[in-house]
């Protein structure tokens, strides 16, 4: 089923968690274990993010140092399809724009439709980290939108030469797009914004993922927009609780959200992260409570780093 029909038949507000795969020469125990602690939860599906190459600088044995592209967290098809087998939870990996180029795109596009991952988070993905500013990758895309057009044509089962093939197999593609309550760093304006997403909506995405807030007003006004706007696809919301005293200032400048007075108040108390942990816990127990009183389809956690807090949440509100 796609996300929209796991929500619609599931009885209550849906659970979702975000995993990221092994970093390069790790296992996938740890994973499976994160995945141990959230399944009594129920979730709906679990987000596998994706992540591009980077250039980094390696030594050599003459002591000098060399400029190599590494990537280190690769797998993210293979880890949706052992997420899949091993607990019968659809998968969502993330498709991104960043680090790939259009064929890259095909060929996993390819790969996910032998192993029967439908579900799929487009999303354009972030600057190279020694980039002033997003450049795509040589015959890569530049938006999320012309990404949507890609799996829109696979769907209809058009290679990107424009060949048609005779591969697809079971259901077509169903893909959600991110949206930003408190706007994407790069718009210009709350309405460019909105406008943006719209397109997106427009092309085929069938639900919308937030980037995490810490005030649910956010999240309300940017529903109403997207309403008023034309945007009836379901909304989830993301949500993070905070673990350590330099999120505090990590947050907003890495995902450009603002942290509520309320809450800065609480942290600057902590003497240690362990009290930054209960107090993250606490506010985004709130969150979650007032979110669901509100009737939100489903709240999808970025549980990244952050497995035990997102545990103790769920267990106060499930």
């Amino acid at each position: 089923m796609t996300i929209p029909q796991l929500i619609e038949n599931h009885t209550g507000t849906g659970f979702s968690f975000e995993v990221l795969p092994p970093l390069k020469g790790k296992g996938i125990s740890q994973l499976f274990k994160n995945i141990d602690s959230l399944k009594e939860f129920n979730p709906l599906y679990i987000n596998i993010t994706t992540h591009r190459s980077e250039l980094v600088y390696k030594s050599t044995p003459d002591g000098l140092y060399q400029k190599v592209t590494e990537r280190s967290r690769p797998g993210t098809v293979a880890v949706a399809a052992a997420i899949q087998q091993r607990y019968n939870i659809p998968a969502v990996p993330h498709i991104i724009c960043s680090g790939y180029s259009k064929i890259e795109t095909e060929y996993a596009l390819i790969d996910l439709n032998f192993l029967g991952i439908t579900n799929l988070l487009l999303l354009r993905g972030d600057k190279a980290k020694h980039e002033s500013r997003f450049i795509p990758n040589e015959n890569g895309h530049s938006h999320a939108s012309e990404l949507q057009l890609q799996v829109n044509d696979f769907n209809k089962g058009l290679f990107l030469d424009g060949t048609k093939m005779d591969i697809i197999t079971g259901e077509q593609f169903s893909y959600g797009v991110a949206g930003y309550p408190e706007k994407h760093e790069e718009a210009p304006n709350l309405e460019m914004d909105l406008q943006w997403l719209k397109l997106k909506v427009d092309n085929g995405a069938e639900y919308i993922v937030t980037q995490m807030f810490f005030d649910n007003e956010k999240y309300f006004s940017f529903v109403e927009r997207c309403r008023k706007a034309g945007i009836m696809v379901p909304i989830i919301p993301g949500i993070k609780p905070i673990m350590t005293m330099g999120q505090m200032t990590i947050l907003p400048k890495v995902f450009h959200v603002d942290l509520p007075s309320d809450l800065v108040h609480e942290l600057i108390k902590c003497k240690d992260d362990s009290m930054v942990k209960a107090v993250g816990v606490e506010w985004c127990t709130s969150q979650v409570k007032e979110l669901i009183s509100h009737g939100v389809p489903s709240i999808h956690f970025y549980s990244l780093n952050a497995t035990q807090s997102v545990k103790q949440v769920a267990s106060n509100v499930y």
